[in-house]
């Protein structure tokens, strides 16, 4: 099912996993996805490492996940190192392995590298090359609440988000965000600029301090006042500081539907527990 179809219906609910580098890993995720699909997500997405590396493992879960029959999966690709003809098999891969949606983005540059190396400098141009040749996807592109980290401006950054809605992009998955009001602010100005396509809001559960910190600030990210007197209180105390960022995390979760989004994603970084007692805390799934 494309997830358009999802999002033209209701407020969509999903998961991020991403593909460890072990095989131990790897049989702790299949066991993850179990526990996911206990909460009927509407999909799954699955990231690969930086510069395209983990790809293979990224299809294997791809794989497992429509195989399993129980959600649909999203997959992430990149411009990374990736020339037409990579992307033609790749991309026919993934239909062959039934895979319908995939996020499109340039991605993150490996240390050292220029430019992308690949057939596609940017998401836009490779946005367009899947939409005309392979028009079977649904697309998705990123969208960054707080601007993207490299965006010389938020008006620059928007006019790029409207390419990508005009060379194909049908729905659009958001960056993290911790600040609330800056993500209701910045649907306004899309909504202004003539973006109209839904989007997925992105929420990282507030688990461990140096991993929030890192990834926050790594991607050019706030952090709210609330969030920062956690870490200031809790932050020599892991089992206090994950406690607390539970809660944090639940009362997010209520900030944004109240907010009116169009999806929820939340990405678990593989720990099913922590992610398990705040969709249930939150109420806002029930584990079937």
């Amino acid at each position: 099912m494309k997830l358009t179809e999802v999002l033209k219906s209701r407020m969509s609910f999903s998961f991020e996993v991403f593909p460890p580098k072990t095989d131990s890993g790897m049989e702790k995720l299949r066991e993850a996805l179990k526990h996911y699909y206990n909460f009927k997500p509407d999909f799954i997405s699955c990231t690969y490492g930086a510069g395209g590396s983990n790809a293979g493992r990224n299809a294997e879960i791809c794989q497992r996940i429509k195989e399993d029959g129980l959600t649909e999966v999203l997959t992430h690709f990149t411009c990374i190192g990736n020339t037409k003809e990579k992307i033609d098999g790749e991309l026919q891969n993934y239909l062959s392995l039934g895979v319908e949606n995939i996020l499109a983005m340039r991605g993150d540059l490996p240390a050292g590298w220029e430019g992308t190396q690949g057939d596609f400098s940017h998401a836009d141009g490779l946005i367009r090359y899947i939409k005309t040749r392979f028009p079977d996807f649904c697309i998705a592109a990123a969208c960054y609440p707080e601007k993207h980290i490299l965006a010389p401006s938020f008006e620059a950054d928007i006019t790029h988000l409207r390419s990508k809605q005009d060379n194909g992009a049908e729905f659009l998955m958001s960056q993290l965000c911790h600040d609330v009001e800056a993500f209701k602010a910045f649907v306004h100005r899309i909504r202004q600029a003539g973006i109209t396509i839904p989007v997925v809001l992105g929420i990282m559960p507030a688990l461990d301090k140096d991993a929030l910190i890192r990834m926050t600030l790594s991607n050019g990210r706030s952090i709210p006042s609330e969030l920062a007197a956690i870490i200031g209180k809790y932050g020599d105390d892991p089992a206090e500081f994950k406690k607390a960022g539970i809660e944090y995390t639940i009362n997010q979760i209520y900030r944004y539907v109240a907010a009116g989004i169009q999806g929820l994603h939340i990405y678990t970084l593989n720990k099913w527990e922590d992610v398990e007692a705040i969709v249930i805390g939150s109420g806002i799934r029930e584990n079937l």
